[in-house]
């Protein structure tokens, strides 16, 4: 129940997770050994040309759901990472940042997932973008991006890492919502 403010920012130790509430009624739970900066943050019922958020993802993994600032002017929010920015489409999707701290990621081989930027999308869809091209991911879908200089690209189900998080902290009891 802290106030958060633009530029501030978020980590969580191992073991801990945090919910982030948003005037708009946008959630992002970030997972243990996460730190994210809410670089922007403009929300304005009555102005929706206003809107903007920006957050940027400096390790770890998080799960997020689109307010009504992303359903109005889904142009209008990104979250960066440093391998490529995610920009959204009416989403709730998953990331994780991989840099040698992913071992207890559970994958389908039994090791940890490869470095980079791994996300999955339950609904809606986002644009993964880096300099080097973009690729559209749909609900259902994962993608992942080793490194900036490579293209995102999608990857097979069987490969895929979904970020998940414990129903516990998954559940958005104030609005009837969920992650």
């Amino acid at each position: 129940k802290s106030d958060i403010l633009e530029g501030d920012t978020l980590g969580t130790e191992s073991d801990t997770y945090a919910q982030i509430k948003f005037n708009d009624g946008g959630e992002v739970v970030m997972r243990p050994g996460t730190q994210v900066k809410i670089d922007n943050y403009r929300y304005n019922a009555a102005k929706p040309e206003g809107d903007n958020i920006v957050l940027s993802m400096f390790k770890g993994g998080l799960r997020a759901v689109t307010g009504l600032l992303g359903k109005r002017n889904r142009d209008k929010v990104s979250f960066q990472t440093e391998t490529a920015t995610i920009g959204i489409r009416g989403t709730h999707f998953g990331a994780l940042l991989c840099n040698n701290d992913c071992g207890g990621v559970p994958t389908t081989e039994g090791k940890p997932p490869p470095n980079g930027l791994h996300v999955d999308v339950t609904t809606g869809a986002i644009v993964m973008s880096n300099g080097a091209g973009s690729v559209q991911i749909n609900a259902g879908q994962f993608g992942f991006v080793p490194n900036p200089n490579t293209p995102p690209v999608i990857v097979p189900p069987g490969q895929g890492i979904q970020v998940t998080m414990p129903s516990s902290i998954s559940q958005n009891k104030g609005s009837g919502k969920g992650i």
